[in-house]
């Protein structure tokens, strides 16, 4: 500035308000942040990665679990906060091991209240409740394992190990985040990729995951990488002798002489190929003569595996319990078992069910009278 007078710059920066010459993104187009390419390539991380993680939550409600195939767009932080002004679980996720970054899984509250009961084994379900601290902890553990079974997916696809830090939950709003989330604190556009989740007849509804785009950017440079590395693995493992065409039958009392050429002349490849001639000797299979074997028969004794070691068990009953049951158990607790008074108990062999007995008392210790001998144990399988 000159002569207290603003320069045509200076004019157009304090209209557009880029008084300190930071970009400022209001309004914009997906294309213009990520290409097609970079898009798909983002949904087909996103389709792997939530595939395992279904399978695992499935394990953990033993429930039938689906996430459908993701929907990758672009949006702000302020966009969301008008778009979602309810509160919800958000479940911060970094990366410490193969990938520099972090993401946010945005999942629905009353989801949340749903997962824990099921995972306290609960047939019941009570999303009036407020959300609490145990309703965080379980999520974060439910995710832990999700993202971990995502990491092993997110492994095998970029070719070298991929770890994460323990996630962190916590129910706030898009308007609450921007102070607490790192990622939320940006006005910059991130990535934001929609999935549904549907488990059993019990949850139907959206999760979202939200990631910025120099991570998301750095991911599609990974997995072209790793694309290209796995490639150029398999042209050096090809055997080139294949390539060969054999027009006439060859003579082999003269050496054969073999013109090797790599299959893509446009690849700068060294194959160190001998130019020496090599000679092939082909010979007639010689095999040994045998006679007829005789039929006598073969007496070995049982006597041979006398001395093997068999495991014997005897059950003396079964429960089954849930894991909120489980975690009342405390010292002085009793267990129901499925066992009534005198009825026989099943006695195993290495596992497997040979008989029925009763309890004795021989001095001090416990005995087993058998009283019944499973026919079925004399059949070999």
């Amino acid at each position: 500035m000159a002569n207290d007078m603003l320069s045509q710059e200076e004019i157009d920066a304090l209209l557009k308000g880029d008084i300190n010459d930071e970009p400022i993104v209001e309004y914009y187009e997906d294309d213009q942040v990520l290409t097609d390419i970079e898009k798909d390539a983002l949904g087909e991380i996103g389709n792997i990665s939530m595939g395992t993680a279904a399978t695992t939550l499935s394990t953990l409600l033993n429930r039938k679990v689906s996430i459908t195939t993701p929907n990758v767009s672009i949006t702000t932080t302020d966009k969301l906060a008008e778009e979602y002004t309810i509160p919800f679980v958000a479940i911060d996720v970094s990366y410490k091991e193969g990938l520099e970054g972090s993401n946010v899984l945005i999942l629905n509250t009353n989801d949340v209240k749903i997962i824990t009961d099921i995972m306290m084994g609960k047939d019941t379900f009570d999303t009036e409740r407020e959300i609490s601290e145990l309703d965080l902890s379980a999520v974060s553990e439910a995710m832990n394992q999700m993202m971990g079974s995502v990491c092993t997916s997110l492994s095998e696809m970029f070719l070298k190990k991929i770890d994460i830090e323990p996630p962190k939950s916590m129910q706030i709003t898009f308007q609450e985040g921007k102070e607490i989330i790192e990622l939320l604190k940006t006005d910059l556009p991130i990535i934001k990729v929609s999935f549904k989740m549907v488990v059993e007849d019990i949850i139907n509804s959206k999760i979202m995951q939200l990631i910025p785009i120099e991570f998301g950017k750095s991911m599609v440079e990974a997995l072209m990488s790793s694309t290209i590395s796995e490639d150029e693995k398999n042209v050096e493992t090809i055997d080139y002798s294949v390539l060969d065409s054999v027009k006439t039958q060859p003579d082999f009392e003269k050496p054969i002489t073999r013109d090797v050429s790599p299959v893509d002349k446009g690849m700068d490849i060294n194959y160190n190929i001998s130019k020496n001639e090599e000679k092939v000797v082909v010979k007639k299979p010689v095999f040994q003569t045998f006679q007829e074997a005789s039929n006598e028969p073969f007496n070995a004794s049982i006597d041979l595996i006398g001395d093997i070691p068999i495991e014997i068990t005897v059950e003396l009953g079964r429960a089954h319990k849930k894991i909120a049951d489980i975690l009342s158990l405390g010292q002085g607790s009793v267990i129901e078992l499925d066992k009534l008074v005198g009825e026989p108990l099943n006695i195993y062999a290495n596992g497997r069910f040979i008989a029925k007995g009763e309890v004795v008392v021989i001095d001090d210790n416990f005995g087993i009278r058998v009283t019944e001998i499973d026919s079925s144990s004399k059949k070999i399988i």
